[in-house]
C-alpha cells in the first residue's frame, strides 16, 4: 500500500539516511535515491523517501526523534508520515524530489546534533554523573552542621539508643522517599527543576506548584542554618583566642552574611566551579572523619581528661547509652526537629536534575548510596562518642583527684577527675552535654576538624544555594504563580538563574540575622517534611492509578510503603511543632487553591489525570448495577447546538439547569462528504470543548458526520452517552426559518422530533424573540477561512445571553396544560434553584372549567405540594377553550395558505397520489380534522400574551402531532401560532409520558 516505484534516480535527488543494518554494504554510503532510485512524492507537506528492507517505501522504522518531545494523544509525531500518507494513493510530483534526512550516526539511537557549513559548535553545557553530580551533592548536603555540632550534644541528651532512633527514624522518612524519588525519575525523561519538577509532572500542577515554592523556600533558609553554624564555629574559635569583632551574636551575623556573599559568588561563577568546591569540601571531610576516629583511640592526655574524654569506657558507654533531659529542649521530638533537617540532604542531587549526564541513573544510584554511606557515620559517630565523653567536664586540671575519694560523685570519679561541683550546679562548660565542639576535642588534630565543621557547612549551604534556584526557575518558567516570571531567565550555557541566585541570598541573609542555629532548624523541618510527604504521595498515587504511562525502571519500590512514608511525614510534622505543621499545610492549601482557581494551561499527563479517568471510568461502570429510580432521575440533555458558539443562548438554558447536577452533551451534525469533513471534525473538537470550559459550561462535545441532519441526530441519540450516563431529553431550538426553508430540511425537522420520542426521548424546544443561531455574527469576525486552531476558537469573544444575566424578582410561567410525566415542571423549578433565578416566582397556570375552578386549583395545589417543589402560585384558565380572535384566526390561516394542497376533500388515495414528492403539502381534510387543535394554539398564545408578557421565562407542554397524520408544515404552524410576538424565552416542553416525579420516598 505504502510501497514506491523505483525507477531511475532523477539528477536532482539527493539525501542522505543511513541505516547501515538494513542496507547493503555497496549501498550503506550512498543515498537511498541513489542506491535505489525514488520517485519525489508529496507526502502532507514534505518528501519522505527511504529504502527499507530491501524496497523504497513511505514507512520509517523506529527512532528516538519519533517520540522525542512527545505531545498529546492522537498529534501527529515529528519524521513520522500520517495514516493519510500511509493510505493514500501515491502520485508523482515532479516539483518534490527527495528531501535530505538526517544520517542516524548514532548507534544508542540518540538524535546527532547537526551542525551547519561554517557555524562554531555551541558550547556544551556541564554535565556530572552519578558520583559527583549526586552522591557526593548528597552526602555533603546531609553531613552538614547538625553532624559536628550538634549531634554529639544530642547523644549527651538522648543517650545512645535513642540517638540511634532518632537517626533511623529520620533515615526510615529519607530512605522511602528516595526510594520513591527513585521510581519518580525513572518514568521518562527528567529535565531541569529537581524535586518540583519530579512532583508537577506526576501529581500535576496544583500540588507540585505548591511544593515547589515551599521546597525552594526551605532550600534559601536551610542556607542561613548551614551559614549560622560555619558562623557559631569561626565566632568560638574568636572566643577562645579572645578576638570577637563586637559581641557573640553580632559575630555570627557579620561572619554569616560575609560567607553567603562569597558562596554567591561561587554559583554565580558556575556549575563547574560549584562542582570543583564541593569535592574540595568533601575530601576535607573525610580527612576530618579520619582524624576523629584516629583520636579516639589516642590516649587521652591529661587535657582532654579534664575535657570529659577518657577513650573507650564500658561505662561510660553504658552511662550514655540512657538518656539525660536538659533544659527547654529536653525532650525527644524536640532533639528530632534538630536533626532531622541533617537528614534532608537527600534531593541534593535531584534538585539539579538538568545538569545531569543521565538522571535516570544518576539520582536513584546516588541518592541511595548517600543515604547508606551517611547513616553508617551518624550511627558510628554517635556510638563512638558516646563510649569516650562523659556529659559533664570542668576542663581544669585541678580537678583531677585520687581514685575513690571522698564527697567526689560521678563517673569521672573513677577515672581520678571531680566534676562534681559544676555538674550540681548546671555550670560544666565541657562534656557532650555542654559542649559543642566535642569532636574537635576528642579528635587527633582538632584544627582538621574544625576544617571538618567549615567543608560540612559551607557544602551544605553551597548545595542549597544552588538547589533552591535551580527549583525556583522550573516553576517560574511555567508561570503557574503570577509575577514571578522575572526570577526565571537564565544565563550562560547551563542556562544558570542568576536572579534566582540573587533572590534566595536575600532570603538567606534574612535568616542569617536571627542567629540562632536551634531557632532556624525547627522552621525548614515541617518544609522538608511537607514535600517529602508529597514525593511519597506522588509515588503512591501515579502507582494506584495503574495508569499505562507509569513504568519506572526502578522496581525496588513499593506504593504501600510509600504511602506509609507518606502519612508518617505528616505525623511528624504535627509531633514535631503542631503550629509549624498548620502554617506548612495552610501554605500549600492556598497555593493549590490557586492554582485550582486560575486552571492554568498545562498538560503534564500527571497521576491525577490518571486516576479521574479512573474513578470516572469505576462509578460509570458502578452505576450500571444501580437499578433507575424515578427519585434520582436527572434531565440528561444532548443539545443540539452545531458548533456551540452558534447558539450561545441554548447551551446557556441547558447548562443552567444542568450544571452539576446531570449529563450535558453538545451535539453537531457535520453534513457532507466524509473525506471532505472528517479533518474538520478533528481540527474543531477540541477548540468547541475548549470553548465551552471557557464560558463555564460543564458539557460534553461531540460531532457526527452524516448525509443529511435527520440521519445524524438519529446516530447522535442512539450512541451518545455511555451506560446509565446517556441523555434522556433531546433540546433544540425552534426553526424560525421553517416557512423560507426548503420543505425537505423541515420534513426532516419535525421528523426529528418523532424521533425522539420513538427512542424515549423528552423533548426541549427553546424559542427567543431573537432568535438562537448568532453564527453571521460570529463569521463576521473571520474575514478569512473559517477557524480550525482550538486556541483562536476558545479564543474568541463570548457572546452575552440572557441566561447569563441576573433576572431579578419576575416570574417563570409554566403552563402545565397536559401531564408528560412533570417534565415540564421539573426543569423549570431545576432553573428556579439557581442563583440568576432564585429571585423569579414560579406561578404554575392549567387548563379548567370555569364551574370547577377551585376545586381543580385545590386539587393542583395538592398534587404540587406533594411533589415539594415549592409552587404556591397556581392559576386556572378557564376560557382555554374560547374561541380566538377572528383577526387571529384569519393569520392562522393565511400562515398555513402556501402549504395547502387545495384538494377539495377528494378520497385518500387521490390525495397521496397529489402529495407525492412533497408529504409536507396540507390536505383539506387534514386541515378541517385539525381545526380545533389548530385554534386551541392560537387561543393559547393569546392568552400568554395577556398573562406573561413580562415573565423571564414561558415554560409550556409542547404540543403533539400524531406521526404520519399531521404534516410537518401543519405541525410547524401549530407551534408558530403557539409562541408567536413573546419577549420572553418560551420553552416547549414534552416528556416521555413517563414519571420524573414523585411523592413517595420508596
Amino acid at each position: 500500500m505504502s510501497e514506491l516505484p523505483c525507477p531511475e534516480p532523477p539528477a536532482r535527488c539527493r539525501g542522505r539516511f543511513t541505516i547501515s543494518t538494513l542496507l547493503g554494504v555497496e549501498e550503506a554510503g550512498r543515498p537511498p535515491c541513489e542506491a535505489a532510485g525514488c520517485e519525489g512524492t508529496h507526502l502532507s507537506g514534505s518528501t519522505l523517501c527511504t529504502r527499507t528492507f530491501g524496497y523504497n517505501t513511505v514507512d520509517v522504522v523506529p527512532a528516538y526523534e519519533h517520540y522525542a518531545n512527545s505531545k498529546g494523544v492522537g498529534e501527529a509525531r515529528r519524521g513520522r508520515p500520517s495514516l493519510a500518507d500511509l493510505r493514500s494513493i501515491l502520485k508523482p510530483d515532479p516539483g518534490h524530489l527527495c528531501v535530505p534526512v538526517p544520517e542516524l550516526q548514532r548507534s544508542d539511537g540518540l538524535p546527532s546534533a547537526e551542525e551547519g557549513p561554517g557555524r562554531a559548535p555551541a558550547p556544551e553545557p556541564v554535565r556530572f554523573g552519578w558520583v559527583k553530580g549526586v552522591m557526593i551533592r548528597c552526602m555533603l548536603n546531609i553531613w552538614g552542621v547538625i553532624l559536628y555540632l550538634r549531634l554529639p550534644w544530642i547523644t549527651a541528651q538522648a543517650g545512645i539508643a535513642l540517638t540511634w532512633l532518632i537517626i533511623l527514624m529520620s533515615v526510615t522518612v529519607t530512605t522511602i522517599t528516595g526510594l520513591s524519588i527513585s521510581a519518580i525519575s525513572t518514568n521518562g525523561k527528567v529535565k531541569s527543576g529537581g524535586t518540583y519538577f519530579l512532583i508537577s509532572r506526576s501529581l500535576g500542577p496544583e500540588l507540585g506548584g505548591s511544593i515547589g515554592l515551599i521546597f525552594a523556600f526551605a532550600n534559601a533558609v536551610a542556607v542561613a542554618m548551614h551559614t549560622v553554624g560555619f558562623a557559631e564555629t569561626v565566632r568560638d574559635l574568636l572566643q577562645e583566642h579572645d578576638s570577637l569583632m563586637v559581641d557573640p551574636t553580632n559575630d555570627i551575623r557579620i561572619i554569616g552574611v560575609v560567607t553567603a556573599t562569597v558562596l554567591l559568588g561561587i554559583s554565580l561563577a558556575g556549575m563547574e566551579w560549584e562542582a570543583k568546591a564541593q569535592v574540595l569540601f568533601f575530601l576535607v571531610i573525610l580527612v576530618s572523619f579520619a582524624n576523629y576516629l584516629v583520636g579516639t583511640v589516642i590516649p587521652a592526655t591529661a587535657e582532654k581528661q579534664a575535657k570529659g574524654f577518657f577513650g573507650y569506657r564500658a561505662d561510660i558507654f553504658a552511662q550514655n547509652l540512657v538518656p539525660s533531659w536538659r533544659g527547654p529542649e529536653g525532650s525527644f521530638f524536640s532533639l528530632f526537629s534538630i536533626f532531622f533537617p541533617s537528614a534532608t540532604g537527600i534531593l541534593a542531587g535531584a534538585n539539579i536534575s538538568g545538569d545531569l549526564k543521565d538522571p535516570a541513573v544518576a539520582i536513584p544510584k546516588g541518592t541511595l548510596m548517600a543515604i547508606f554511606w551517611t547513616t553508617m557515620s551518624y550511627l558510628v559517630l554517635s556510638a563512638t562518642i558516646g563510649a569516650c565523653v562523659v556529659r559533664d567536664a570542668s576542663g581544669s586540671l585541678n580537678d583531677s583527684v585520687p581514685v575513690g575519694s571522698l564527697g567526689c560523685e560521678g563517673l569521672a570519679c573513677s577515672f581520678g577527675w571531680n566534676f562534681t561541683d559544676c555538674a550540681q550546679r548546671q555550670s560544666c562548660p565541657y562534656g557532650l552535654s555542654n559542649h559543642y565542639q566535642s569532636m574537635s576535642m576528642v579528635s587527633g588534630f582538632g584544627p582538621l576538624i574544625t576544617a571538618g565543621i567549615f567543608g560540612a557547612t559551607l557544602s551544605s549551604a553551597l548545595a542549597c544555594l544552588v538547589s533552591a534556584p535551580k527549583v525556583f526557575q522550573c516553576l517560574c518558567k511555567d508561570q503557574l504563580y503570577p509575577l514571578i516570571g522575572f526570577f526565571g531567565k537564565g544565563y550562560g550555557k547551563n542556562n544558570e538563574p542568576i536572579r534566582g541566585y540573587v533572590l534566595t541570598y536575600v532570603i538567606a541573609v534574612g535568616f542569617i540575622l536571627i542567629a540562632e542555629l536551634n531557632a532556624i532548624a525547627p522552621i525548614i523541618s515541617n518544609f522538608f517534611l511537607c514535600s517529602y510527604a508529597l514525593i511519597n504521595f506522588s509515588c503512591f498515587h501515579a502507582s494506584v492509578t495503574n495508569s499505562p504511562g507509569w513504568r519506572p525502571s526502578f522496581r525496588y519500590y513499593s506504593k504501600w510503603a510509600a504511602l506509609f512514608g507518606a502519612a508518617i511525614s505528616v505525623v511528624i510534622m504535627f509531633l514535631l511543632t503542631w503550629w509549624a505543621a498548620l502554617i506548612a499545610l495552610g501554605i500549600v492549601v492556598f497555593l493549590l487553591g490557586y492554582v485550582l482557581y486560575k486552571k492554568p494551561d498545562v498538560n503534564w499527563g500527571s497521576s491525577i489525570q490518571a486516576s479521574s479517568y479512573n474513578m470516572a471510568l469505576s462509578y460509570s461502570v458502578g452505576l450500571s448495577e444501580v437499578d433507575e429510580h424515578i427519585k434520582n432521575y436527572r434531565p440528561q440533555c444532548l443539545v443540539l447546538t452545531g458548533p456551540p458558539n452558534f447558539r450561545p443562548a441554548l447551551v446557556d438554558f441547558v447548562g443552567t439547569f444542568t450544571k452539576n447536577l446531570s449529563l450535558m452533551i453538545c451535539g453537531n451534525v457535520l453534513i457532507g462528504p466524509r473525506k471532505q469533513k472528517m479533518p474538520e471534525s478533528r481540527l474543531t473538537s477540541d477548540g468547541h470543548t475548549r470553548w465551552l470550559l471557557k464560558r463555564k459550561i460543564k458539557a460534553f462535545y461531540t460531532n457526527v458526520l452524516a448525509e443529511d441532519l435527520r440521519s445524524g441526530v438519529q446516530m447522535l441519540m442512539q450512541a451518545a452517552g455511555l451506560g446509565k450516563m446517556r441523555p434522556n431529553i433531546l433540546a433544540l431550538g425552534y426553526k424560525r426559518d421553517w416557512q423560507v426553508a426548503a420543505p425537505q430540511s423541515v420534513e426532516d425537522y419535525v421528523g426529528i422530533l418523532h424521533d425522539a420520542f420513538d427512542f424515549k426521548y423528552g423533548v426541549c424546544l427553546l424559542r427567543m424573540k431573537e432568535g438562537l443561531n448568532v453564527s453571521r455574527a460570529v463569521q463576521a469576525h473571520r474575514p478569512q477561512a473559517p477557524v480550525t486552531d482550538p486556541g483562536e476558537l476558545a479564543a474568541e469573544q463570548q457572546a452575552s445571553t440572557i441566561f447569563q444575566s441576573q433576572q431579578g424578582k419576575k416570574t417563570i410561567d409554566i403552563y402545565w396544560l397536559f401531564d408528560d410525566g412533570g417534565l415540564t415542571l421539573l426543569i423549570p423549578y431545576l432553573l428556579g434553584r439557581k442563583k440568576r433565578w432564585g429571585k423569579c416566582k414560579i406561578r404554575v397556570f392549567v387548563g379548567g372549567q370555569i364551574n370547577r375552578m377551585d376545586e381543580e386549583r385545590k386539587a393542583i395545589v395538592s398534587l404540587l405540594s406533594k411533589f415539594r417543589l415549592g409552587f404556591h402560585e397556581v392559576h386556572v384558565l378557564p376560557d382555554i377553550n374560547q374561541k380566538p380572535r377572528p383577526e387571529h384566526i384569519k393569520r392562522f390561516d393565511d400562515l398555513v395558505v402556501p402549504f395547502r394542497l387545495n384538494d377539495g376533500f377528494k378520497d385518500e388515495a387521490a390525495v397521496s397520489e397529489m402529495r407525492h414528492g412533497c408529504p409536507w403539502k396540507i390536505s383539506d381534510e387534514e386541515l378541517h380534522k385539525h381545526r380545533a387543535k389548530s385554534l386551541r394554539q392560537v387561543r393559547l398564545n393569546e392568552i400568554l400574551l395577556e398573562h406573561s408578557q413580562d415573565a423571564a421565562l414561558i415554560a409550556i407542554t409542547l404540543p403533539m402531532g400524531r406521526k404520519g397524520g399531521c404534516p410537518s408544515s401543519l405541525y410547524m404552524a401549530w407551534l408558530e401560532s403557539l409562541s408567536r410576538d413573546l419577549r420572553p424565552p418560551v420553552v416547549l416542553t414534552r416528556g416521555n409520558q413517563e414519571n420524573v416525579l414523585t411523592f413517595y420516598c420508596q
